[in-house]
């Protein structure tokens, strides 16, 4: 194949999947990487092409590359077309690189997957994007077979996300569906979803499945334990394509060059995912989770000293993405109604939902900031118990960072609103619904646990009601498939007298009920000085305080 030939097949491929890199070009047209990279080159000093940088916390940066609107006219016609129809054919008009641009996080992990999926096969015989179609992009491998690619980001809650798995239901299905999951609580949660599913499903986590070759062991069915490659996952797709249609938009405008890098208070949404560091986008995630969070929890969560998180918090509040506010006594940082929307739109989740729900925007802007000030519902719930919202947020912080001087990585850390577990006992349904829920890897085995801060649990009564869900969950086969280990309780009290009481308590529901829970318990005295991964823990059986983690 001569230089024009190669130069005109990666603009064709750009021109079908806009921002691949350059190995990824490489992987899906079957070009080798050394003549993929001097074919790009020319294309961009012909003006047919152009980049911008992109970095995410998954995704190393690299440059990401687009046609220009001088190369949509070399493109339409060498296709004997108008460039109106070019930009309803393919996903290059400024209404779509508008969408692709607010998910280019998303959109960089499919497309390692696809890079991978086109290394095995050898290429790809077609890529295509969905705008509102339960999938999110759809992969046509040499020979017609199609591969539907579905991701779960991690502001999609549990009914979001349920409601657009049973859309696929709806319309015809590909060959086979690969899911991605942000974290192992929502890979749990869709393989329970997708079991019975009428097409072979494969779900791995994002961070895996961008990272693993197609020889990886990091994809998973929805009902069985062992891990495959996604070779495997590959050769069970059945035959042929039929795939979910849109209606092509009507309005299709050419979308101007982008402007060069370099960060500005003024940025359009849309080119903040390829503007901003993976630091700022791992502090976005963190206050999405764990909203008014004080600068040395932030400080803690991160591994960063002070300067630098000044520095970086400066950069995110003059783009108003977060907000700094005096709330309980403290300086604390939550997300601005822009950075809920930026991080929805990546994750396909509605806008308004969001901010109905986590919103730090006063409902009368006029009036002295309080928890009734504050318009979303949950974070105005949070504000309300500020001393426990920020004792949770004390353990999360602490355990991350003893967890770096021990040696110990934290693997997952879900604040309550993605901690809860849902279960059938009994034929009913029930819940446990924690302050938080991790995953410690110590010695190359995963330590999950459930906490529960208590403050108002004093009473013997109020003690066996808060330990009645869990001995409901541990009665059931649930911790296990849950989380692939029992996962231990702990339960942290505000005295030492509380503390004792409780494990009386529990031992005496234990012992009615049969059911035994890994329960630890703690106080923050003892807590604050042994910190969570030291002898700071109570169980049954003794009196000395021992570790709840076998981890050093």
């Amino acid at each position: 194949m001569s230089g024009a030939e190669l130069q005109a097949r990666l603009l064709h491929r750009l021109a079908a999947m806009p921002f691949l890199d350059r190995l990824e070009l490489a992987a899906v047209t079957g070009a080798s990487e050394r003549a993929a990279y001097y074919a790009m080159a020319a294309l961009e000093d012909a003006g047919l092409a152009a980049a911008l940088p992109h970095a995410s916390n998954i995704i190393r940066p690299t440059r990401r590359f687009y046609v220009t609107a001088r190369g949509l006219r070399r493109l339409a016609a060498d296709e004997g077309v108008p460039t109106d129809v070019l930009l309803r054919t393919h996903p290059v008009s400024a209404q779509w690189r508008r969408i692709l641009l607010d998910r280019l996080d998303a959109v960089a992990v499919i497309y390692r997957l696809a890079a991978a999926v086109a290394a095995e096969r050898g290429s790809l015989e077609g890529f295509g994007w969905f705008r509102a179609a339960a999938l999110d992009a759809v992969l046509i491998l040499p020979g017609g077979r199609s591969i539907g690619i579905v991701r779960q980001g991690p502001t999609a809650d549990r009914t979001a996300f349920s409601k657009r798995l049973r859309r696929l239901y709806e319309g015809r299905l590909p060959g086979a569906l690969l899911v991605l999951a942000s974290d192992g609580s929502r890979l749990q949660h869709a393989r329970r979803l997708l079991n019975g599913f009428p097409i072979p499903t494969s779900l791995a986590l994002e961070r895996d499945a961008a990272s693993a070759a197609a020889h990886g062991q990091v994809w998973h069915t929805p009902s069985g334990e062992a891990a495959f490659s996604l070779r495997t996952a590959l050769s069970k797709a059945k035959p042929g394509n039929a795939l979910p249609a849109e209606r092509q938009r009507l309005r299709a405008s050419t979308p101007a060059d982008l402007p060069p890098g370099g960060i500005v208070t003024s940025a359009p949404d849309h080119l903040l995912p390829a503007r901003l560091r993976p630091a700022e986008k791992r502090v976005l995630d963190l206050l999405a989770a764990w909203p008014w969070l004080t600068p040395a929890h932030l400080g803690e969560l991160l591994g960063v000293r002070p300067p630098r998180l000044s520095h970086v918090m400066g950069r995110l509040q003059a783009l108003g993405l977060t907000v700094s506010l005096a709330a309980g006594g403290r300086r604390r940082f939550s997300l601005a109604d822009r950075g809920l929307a930026l991080l929805a739109r990546r994750d396909r989740v509605s806008v308004g939902n969001v901010r109905r729900r986590w919103s730090a925007a006063p409902v009368d802007p006029r009036a002295p900031f309080t928890w009734r000030n504050v318009s979303g519902a949950r974070s105005r719930q949070l504000l309300r118990n500020i001393e426990h919202t920020e004792a949770v947020h004390g353990f999360a912080a602490a355990l991350a960072a003893q967890a770096r001087s021990t040696g110990c990585q934290v693997a997952q850390l879900d604040p309550p609103h993605r901690a809860s577990r849902f279960f059938r006992h009994r034929g009913r349904l029930h819940s446990v619904r924690p302050d938080a829920f991790g995953i410690l890897r110590g010695d190359g085995r995963p330590l999950p646990f459930f906490l529960e801060w208590e403050r108002r649990a004093v009473r013997p009564v109020t003690m066996a009601a808060r330990l009645a869900p869990y001995l409901r969950y541990f009665a059931s086969a649930r911790p296990v498939e849950d989380h692939g280990a029992p996962p231990v309780l702990l339960v942290v009290f505000e005295d030492e007298l509380a503390a004792v009481h409780f494990l009386r308590v529990a031992r005496r529901e234990t012992a009615r009920t049969g059911v035994r829970i890994p329960l630890w318990v703690s106080h923050t005295g003892l807590l604050e000085r042994e910190g969570p991964l030291g002898r700071a823990w109570l169980t049954h059986g003794g009196w000395e305080p021992r570790r709840a983690f076998p981890v050093h």
